[in-house]
């Protein structure tokens, strides 16, 4: 049978202010935040070469300017005006 663990912490300064602004902006409780924390740490630290979520380059909305940018001229016009000489 697994059981809570009751522990003091001595956290830094600069984690008790983190943590006491992310507990505001979730309006949660602290050991909540802690044991969430803790968790993805942990899991972290016993997979150092585990990888992350590949990063999603968000789309813009709209029709782009340019279909084609072979024509080097063209696309520094559209970019920069045409005063770009």
């Amino acid at each position: 049978m697994l059981r809570c663990m009751r522990t003091t912490l001595q956290l830094d300064p600069d984690i008790s202010t983190r943590l006491d602004r992310l507990r505001n902006r979730r309006r949660g409780a602290l050991k909540d935040l802690v044991n969430e924390a803790l968790r993805l740490g942990l899991d972290r630290l016993e997979n150092p070469g585990g990888t992350s979520p590949p990063y999603e380059i968000p789309i813009a909305p709209g029709e782009p300017l340019l279909t084609d940018l072979d024509d080097i001229a063209e696309v520094l016009a559209v970019a920069e005006g045409d005063g770009w000489r």
